[in-house]
């Protein structure tokens, strides 16, 4: 019977997700706060437009687990954020 090596038993589902539709008032930290209620996030880039420094309306969040990123999903994709209902799916 072969054995599952310990490296590949701790290892983890990294998940990042595409976070569109959002107001172009919105920060990074605005982000990372709504996404940290349903898991760990441990990368957050929010594109900015080089010009006028503010949001794009668009956003990337990597979260460690699979599993707190799809419940992240069925929990904020088309929520209402900031007056604009936001768009998220698993980025490709």
């Amino acid at each position: 019977m072969r054995q599952s090596s310990p490296l590949f038993l701790h290892q983890r589902t990294t998940m990042k997700l595409l976070v569109r539709n959002l107001a172009r008032t919105t920060t990074e930290h605005d982000i990372r706060k709504l996404f940290s209620e349903h898991g760990s996030v441990t990368e957050c880039t929010l594109v900015l437009d080089q010009e006028t420094g503010l949001s794009k309306g668009f956003a990337f969040v990597e979260m460690p687990e699979a599993s707190e990123a799809k419940t992240a999903i069925a929990a904020l994709n088309m929520a209402n954020v900031a007056k604009s209902k936001i768009r998220v799916k698993a980025a490709q």
